[in-house]
């Protein structure tokens, strides 16, 4: 008699779809993964830029904040600019904060700017 069993096919289908769960879920996980590591560094791109924007650092005083958005290009990404004093003699403390998704996740730059007399 030549074939397979009933058995061996439901311990073949058993192996078989513990296997497929296996492998669905880690495709899913490292999917989620690489979307929040996109969205991150689009956050700390944007953040660089505008730390990098000089008209920001002209119109802060030596203690303010300033708030706005990306949009048109990234409307879902915020971002807050905040000037205080450094620790530093002569310097000024520059911190970017980036929030973007609907549980507002964040992501904070700092950058001393040499202080205007």
């Amino acid at each position: 008699m030549r074939g397979f069993t009933l058995l061996e096919v439901m311990v073949a289908l058993a192996i078989m779809s513990g296997v497929v769960l296996t492998v669905i879920s880690s495709v899913n996980y490292h999917l989620s993964v690489a979307s929040r590591d996109r969205e991150e560094t689009v956050a700390l791109l944007l953040a660089r830029a505008k730390i990098e924007d000089f008209d920001l650092l002209t119109t802060m005083e030596k203690s303010s904040t300033k708030e706005g958005t990306f949009a048109p290009e990234w409307p879902e990404y915020s971002w807050k600019a905040e000037v205080t004093a450094s620790p530093v003699p002569g310097f000024r403390q520059l911190t970017v904060t980036v929030k973007w998704g609907a549980e507002r996740r964040t992501l904070s730059l700092e950058s001393y700017v040499v202080q205007k007399k």
